[in-house]
């Protein structure tokens, strides 16, 4: 059955063994990636200026999650420590996170958003969910509920 259309059962694919659905679904997510990326740096230097990209998931994370440990934002990232550090200190030099010790353990600290950093992280965040609301105008209601709940499963299962 080579060409016919599929192999292993239900994988439609070409001549060349391609499965077109998921070089179809590797293109559309490399182009999303990189216009989030793009995004994450516009709404990073409208938080403030001096921000990298990279500010702004770790503002979305500690506004979500509350204060973490530098460790467990990291992990959370996939980066290593040094990494973190370097993000947390330029976020503490312009104002908008803070380091306190942890109640739990007195050697450890906790990173948490300044009032000055939730105040410019949801200005930023609220503007962004209208660009959103906008670019979906068109959409039922119906399929944005399956688009965050189709993301948020691939998501869960990027860690495997």
């Amino acid at each position: 059955m080579h060409g016919s259309g599929t192999e292993g059962g239900d994988r439609p694919t070409g001549t060349s063994g391609v499965d077109h659905v998921f070089l179809a679904l590797e293109r559309e997510l490399a182009v999303f990636l990189r216009r989030a990326r793009a995004s994450s740096g516009e709404m990073a230097r409208e938080v403030h200026p001096g921000l990298e990209s990279a500010a702004y998931g770790l503002l979305v994370r500690l506004e979500a999650a509350g204060a973490q440990r530098a460790t467990d934002l990291a992990g959370y990232f996939g980066v290593g420590k040094a990494t973190m550090s370097r993000q947390l200190r330029a976020l503490e030099e312009v104002g908008l996170v803070v380091r306190e010790p942890d109640p739990a353990d007195g050697r450890a600290s906790l990173v948490r958003l300044t009032e000055e950093g939730l105040e410019r992280f949801r200005r930023v965040r609220d503007a962004r969910r209208e660009r959103y609301v906008r670019k979906l105008a068109g959409w039922d209601r119906g399929e944005i509920a399956e688009l965050a709940r189709l993301l948020s499963q691939l998501n869960e299962r990027a860690g495997d």
